[in-house]
């Protein structure tokens, strides 16, 4: 049986022991939502993962989104329609789906429609920790935070049901470590709901011209300050006494969890307020809260969210209580939070032993080991085609511009082809703004489901604007970066089923690109042809690198059982180091003086044993 059926199968009552994520795509199941749509984005992928495979039978209608913008649409369009929607993606994904955001906030739906935000501090995943609570605040929309798997799937129900209380999208945040830790998860019941909806015709409802968004600007306003008082008795906002309680701590979330681990451990004395539903905030709540004790401390990660707001609710009721937090430099600003380092916080002010810190390591003499592309990676052989057409074409100062995926480790030793690097989609509007501004060849590399999610508009630019950019689609037929999901690239939709393939080349070609050509990376020659043809190109090229994911091939290969690997033939090598040096396959190096391939991790590509690798011809596979 699929693993995810359990979620779609379990009982009431029954306790399953369950991914963050998982619990989430459970809560979605209860919540009765009819509408799921993302654009995939770690630390949120999982919850796309188990409704690949089990939303048709859960009746929901599941879209992998071109990107997070077309998928809040898309939800906003279930929820006017009166079914329910859930929309998901990872926090810098906010930033795409911020457009549509900051007015469904204004126009408000019919049903329930919750949009949630994976969002990363430590950045282990991502290219910032922005914290998307701000968002709610600047959308003036609910927001919900829960700190447990349990809590995941619990606190999800209840904010549809404040959604639809007063009509409003309702944003759910979690953090890397809510969606990826394990806990028990009690079940509840699955309903039975209408699965079409029905748009009802009022004029000027969901229109957001100005002389309409004036007023839903004041609703909208009221929608909120009605919500104060639903806050105020949520249940989500809760207090808990450890000791006599004579410190209060104010938190939320993740800190939740690893301020748990300092006050049980040190045995603190001190009441926790912890607040699930926080926006808006249950202002008398906190009022009597900072009234009862004489020192209130704020945990929480990232920015000082709930400590700006408690201040000022101090300062409004004139209370003399003495607040800690990151503004006054008790806490980091940055980074995920632990037990340590929570507990050093706090011995500051409660003052109380705590063990020392780990010593710290000297790595110093430690080998560097940057993150690697895998075995039989196509980009491998694409990024050194690449440097050598660049090489042999006698270009002194190229800029690459590179992008978010898979292919962003090319900024490392060996292959350097990323000097620019900053969001989704930015290689090509980088890239091309750069070479107007410069007589530098440009290089934009690009991954395919990227090129979808927001490249189309960027080649766009780059043709009408006659930039002077060497396109390199990085085409491995899914999106790797986030566990191989599918894309509009490829023949297969989010419910499994067959799909309509867009095509990369037919669209350059529609956009006015004269020079298009479609290589597989693992033929160095054409490979190289056609990105030293481009490269003399004047204007915008765009050369196709296709060859799938190697994660792909090796699945393929294993069930035919058609799996080979490569070595090296010592009589034969020449030592030059180019496939140590050069070529750089993490199954290749260099022990004893000879060079080496390792047969547990080589994957049989054969790129190496390319005379434009091996002169020698000394990699031979293995018989």
């Amino acid at each position: 049986m699929n693993k995810f059926k359990q979620l779609l199968s379990g009982k009431p009552s029954e306790k399953l022991f369950l991914l963050g994520n998982e619990a989430i795509a459970r809560g979605i199941i209860e919540a009765g939502v009819k509408t799921a749509t993302t654009y995939p984005g770690t630390p949120s992928s999982e919850v796309g993962n188990v409704l690949y495979e089990i939303a048709k039978e859960a009746g929901i209608y599941f879209q992998y989104s071109i990107n997070e913008k077309i998928a809040t649409e898309v939800a906003f369009s279930s929820a006017i329609s009166g079914l329910r929607s859930f929309v998901f993606m990872k926090h810098v994904g906010m930033n795409v789906a911020a457009d549509p955001l900051m007015s469904i906030a204004y126009t408000g739906i019919r049903a329930g429609m919750v949009i949630m935000s994976a969002d990363d501090p430590s950045m282990f995943s991502s290219q910032n920790e922005q914290d998307n609570r701000n968002y709610a605040e600047m959308a003036h929309i609910p927001l919900v935070e829960p700190s447990t798997s349990q809590e995941a799937k619990d606190f999800l129900k209840y904010a549809f049901e404040i959604s639809e209380k007063e009509l409003v999208p309702v944003l759910y945040r979690t953090t890397t470590r809510v969606s990826h830790q394990r806990g028990m998860v009690e079940l509840g019941e699955i309903p039975q709901n209408k699965t079409k909806g029905y748009f009802p015709n009022e004029p000027g409802r969901y229109v957001a011209l100005p002389v309409n968004s004036m007023g839903f600007k004041e609703k909208l306003v009221k929608k909120m300050e009605r919500l104060k008082s639903v806050s105020e008795t949520s249940p989500l906002n809760r207090i808990e006494t450890y000791g006599s309680g004579k410190y209060g701590i104010i938190t939320s979330g993740e800190a939740y969890n690893v301020l748990m681990d300092a006050v049980r451990k040190y045995r603190l004395d001190v009441s926790v307020l912890k607040l699930g539903f926080t926006n808006p905030l249950p202002e008398s709540m906190i009022t009597k809260f900072l009234n009862d004790h004489g020192d209130v401390i704020i945990v929480e990660e990232l920015d000082p969210f709930l400590e700006t707001k408690v201040r000022m609710m101090a300062q409004m009721h004139s209370l003399n209580t003495r607040i800690y937090g990151k503004i006054d430099g008790f806490f980091s600003m940055s980074h995920e939070y632990n037990p340590v380092t929570v507990a050093a916080s706090l011995s500051k002010i409660i003052k109380f032993e705590t063990e020392k810190l780990p010593v710290e390591i000297d790595i110093s003499e430690l080998p560097p080991r940057p993150p690697v592309l895998c075995p039989g990676c196509p980009h491998r052989a694409t990024y050194y085609a690449v440097k050598r057409a660049v090489k042999m074409s006698n270009i002194k100062d190229p800029i690459y511009s590179s992008d978010i995926g898979c292919y962003s480790l090319g900024v490392y030793d060996p292959y350097d082809e990323a000097d620019i690097m900053i969001e989704m989609g930015s290689s090509i509007g980088v890239g091309g703004g750069i070479s107007k501004v410069t007589n530098q060849k440009v290089i934009a590399f690009i991954g395919d489901s990227t090129f979808f999610h927001s490249g189309l508009t960027g080649l766009a630019n780059a043709v009408h604007n006659e930039s002077n950019l060497l396109l390199m689609v990085l085409d491995n037929r899914t999106t790797a970066m986030t566990g191989q999901q599918p894309h509009p690239g490829i023949e297969l939709n989010g419910m499994g089923e067959p799909a309509p393939a867009l095509s990369i080349e037919a669209i350059a070609q529609s956009m006015g690109v004269k020079y298009i050509k479609t290589v597989d990376p693992y033929d160095l020659k054409s490979t190289l042809l056609a990105v030293s043809g481009a490269l003399k190109n004047e204007g915008v090229s765009v050369v196709i690198a296709r060859r799938e994911c190697a994660i792909l091939r090796d699945n393929e290969m294993r069930a035919k059982k058609t799996w080979k690997t490569y070595q090296v033939n010592t009589e034969k090598c020449g030592l030059c180091m180019n496939c140590v040096e050069n070529f750089s396959c993490p199954a290749i190096s260099i022990k004893g003086g000879v060079i080496n391939i390792d047969q547990d991790i080589c994957d049989g590509c054969g790129v190496c044993a390319e005379t434009y690798v091996c002169p020698f011809r000394a990699i031979e596979e293995v018989q």
